[in-house]
C-alpha cells in the first residue's frame, strides 16, 4: 500500500490565538537555566505539539523575542504562553500554592522511573528541566515533589534537555500510558 504524506493545509493546524483558547491541559513546563536558546525555542515547539499550558523561563534562560528561539519554535513561542522568572525555585513555591504537582525530571537517588509512572487525570504537573550541564539545581529539587527519570541505556546517560522535554510531555499526554 502506497502511503501520501499530508499537506500542511491537511494537518488542522490552529491559529495562536485558537491556541491559547484551546481547554488547559494541566502541564505546565519549567526551564531551569537553559543556557541553550535553540534549546528553549525547541522546548516551546514541543509544548504546543503537546498542549502545555505555560512554558516559565528561569534564571539564565532566554526570552522572546529572539531570532534564535524563533529559529527552533517555529513561532510556537507567540502560541504558548510564557513568564520569566528570576528564580525558579520562587516559581516552584508559587506553582504548588496554585496545586501544581512539582516534578524535577533529574536523575535523584530516589527518581521514579518513567515506564512506572502514571499521571493522575485531575492532577496538574509543574515539570522542570534543567541546565544542559548541571541538570536541575539541587534546591529546586529538594522543592519537588519528586523527580522523574527517563531510563538510558548508553554511555552517556543523558538526553539533550529539549529531547527529555519531548519524552516527558510525550508519556504525560499519550493515552497508552495513562
Amino acid at each position: 500500500m502506497k502511503d501520501r504524506k499530508l499537506l500542511n493545509i491537511e494537518l488542522g493546524r490552529v491559529s495562536a490565538e485558537e491556541y491559547r483558547a484551546l481547554p488547559e491541559s494541566g502541564l505546565v513546563v519549567v526551564l531551569d537555566n537553559i543556557r541553550s536558546a535553540h534549546n528553549v525555542g525547541s522546548a516551546f515547539r514541543t509544548a504546543d505539539c503537546f498542549k502545555a499550558d505555560k512554558v516559565y523561563l528561569c534564571g539564565i534562560s532566554a526570552v522572546p523575542p529572539s531570532a534564535e528561539i524563533h529559529k527552533s519554535a517555529l513561532g510556537a513561542e507567540d502560541a504558548v504562553p510564557w513568564e520569566h522568572a528570576d528564580d525558579t525555585l520562587e516559581v516552584v513555591r508559587r506553582l504548588q500554592t496554585e496545586g501544581y504537582t512539582v516534578v524535577a525530571v533529574e536523575q535523584t537517588v530516589h527518581a521514579v522511573q518513567l515506564p512506572d509512572f502514571r499521571r493522575e487525570r485531575d492532577r496538574r504537573y509543574a515539570l522542570i528541566f534543567g541546565n544542559e550541564v548541571a541538570g536541575v539545581q539541587q534546591s529546586v529539587v529538594d522543592a519537588a515533589d519528586f523527580a522523574l527519570e527517563i531510563p538510558q541505556s548508553g554511555t552517556k546517560h543523558s538526553l539533550n534537555v529539549s529531547v527529555s522535554v519531548g519524552v516527558i510531555l510525550w508519556h504525560f499526554v499519550s493515552p497508552t500510558v495513562q
